[in-house]
């Protein structure tokens, strides 16, 4: 394994009321862009559950643990974060260091 810090995958498993999708989606939509302007953000995605239509995952990837920390403690990030979780029942938040990955072949 690299001496180097690994990249981090952030998941963020989030619960909205019934009918509160758009509400949520239209949320992330108001701040995806900027978060993606963050040094070190590599990209990040937005999931809904299959089985569950109000289960939402938003997973973002991070050049490092050092740069995702640098964002999240920015002065600005919590009016940033505000829409999402104003949208959200409830929420798990849960930070990852990528060890191994897997690309498919070309």
């Amino acid at each position: 394994m690299s001496e180097e810090e690994p990249r981090l995958r952030v998941l963020f498993l989030v619960r909205v009321e019934s009918g509160g999708a758009d509400r949520f989606v239209t949320a992330y939509e108001r701040i995806r862009h900027q978060v993606a302007q963050a040094e070190g953000h590599l990209g990040d995605e937005l999931c809904q559950s299959l089985a569950d239509p109000d289960e939402w995952l938003i997973t973002s990837e991070w050049a490092s643990a050092a740069h995702y920390r640098a964002w999240a403690e920015s002065p600005g990030q919590p009016d940033l974060a505000a829409p999402i979780t104003a949208a959200s029942a409830g929420y798990v938040h849960k930070p990852f260091a990528v060890r191994l990955r897997t690309a498919a072949p070309l």
